[in-house]
C-alpha cells in the first residue's frame, strides 16, 4: 500500500519553533505566505523584508532571503532590492506600528511611485511587540494600554485605514483586505497574497494586502475570542474586499 501525503511544512519556512505569542496570527501568515512561494516555485528568487516590531522574528522562521529594515523603512530598502534585482519577487512583512505610523510616508510615497513591490501587512489594532499601546489603526472604543478607557475621536484621532487611503493612487495595482478569522478566511488571505504577488511578477506596479490579525495577550481576550472581536467589531472599522485591481 503506498501513501500519499497531502499536508506538511512548506519548504519556504524553517523548522524553527515560533516565539509568537499564544494565538498570535503571525504563524498562520507566515505558513499562507510560505505556502503561495512554493506553489509559485520562487523560494530561491524571494527577498523579504522585515522590520522592528514582533515582524522582525521573521528571518528565522522563513527558508529564503530575508532582510532586516529600520523601523518604518521596509518599503524603502525593498525598493532598492527590486531596482537592482528585478527579477527578484520582494516583499515586506510589517505591523501596523511599523506601517502605518513611523513608516507611513515611507508607504505612501512607494505607493505612489508604483514602486513594483508588495507589502503584507499586519493590522493587530495596537503595538504588539512593546505591551499593546494605541496604534493608527485603533479603533473607536478599542481599549489599550494608553488608552485605557478607550480610543476617543475627539482626544485621540481616527483609525488610520490604508487600503482606503491607498487605493486612490495611480501607481497602485492592487490592495485588499481580508482576515484568517476561519479556514475559510485563510484560503481567501492565500489567494490574495497570491495575486498580490503575481501582479509583481507581472509588473503592474504596487500590491498590498492588508490581513486583520488577531493579538489576544494585549487585547487581554482568549484566542477564541479575539478571533470573534475581529469579526464582530474590527471588520465594522476595517470591512473586508479588495479595494483596487
Amino acid at each position: 500500500m503506498t501513501t500519499k501525503r497531502i499536508f506538511g511544512r512548506p519548504e519556504s519556512l524553517t523548522k524553527t519553533p515560533h516565539l509568537y505569542c499564544p494565538g498570535c496570527g503571525h504563524g498562520i501568515v507566515h505558513r499562507i505566505i510560505a505556502e503561495v512561494i512554493d506553489i509559485l516555485n520562487l523560494r530561491e528568487k524571494t527577498i523579504g523584508i522585515a522590520p522592528v516590531g514582533c515582524a522582525v522574528f521573521a528571518y528565522d522562521y522563513f527558508n529564503f532571503d530575508v532582510s532586516e529594515a529600520p523601523h518604518g523603512r521596509p518599503p524603502a530598502v525593498a525598493t532598492a532590492i527590486k531596482r537592482l534585482l528585478p527579477d527578484r519577487l520582494v516583499f515586506t512583512y510589517q505591523g501596523d506600528g511599523d506601517l502605518a505610523a513611523i513608516g507611513t510616508a515611507e508607504t505612501i510615497h512607494a505607493a505612489s511611485r508604483g514602486e513594483n513591490i508588495t507589502i503584507i501587512f499586519i493590522n493587530n489594532a495596537n503595538y504588539g511587540m512593546t505591551g499593546g499601546q494605541m496604534a493608527p489603526t485603533t479603533i473607536i472604543g478599542q481599549k489599550t494600554a494608553t488608552t485605557p478607557d478607550g480610543r476617543k475621536a475627539e482626544i485621540h484621532g481616527h483609525p488610520l485605514a490604508i487600503c482606503e487611503l491607498l487605493k486612490g493612487l495611480p501607481g497602485v495595482a492592487f490592495v485588499a483586505r481580508t482576515t484568517i478569522t476561519r479556514p475559510s478566511e485563510v484560503l481567501k488571505t492565500r489567494q490574495l497574497i497570491k495575486k498580490a504577488f503575481e501582479y509583481q511578477l507581472n509588473k503592474k506596479g504596487f500590491s498590498l494586502v492588508e490581513v486583520l490579525s488577531p493579538c489576544p495577550v494585549d487585547w487581554k481576550m482568549d484566542p477564541g475570542d479575539a478571533q470573534k472581536w475581529i469579526e464582530t467589531e474590527m471588520v465594522k472599522t476595517f470591512p473586508l474586499g479588495i479595494f483596487k485591481e
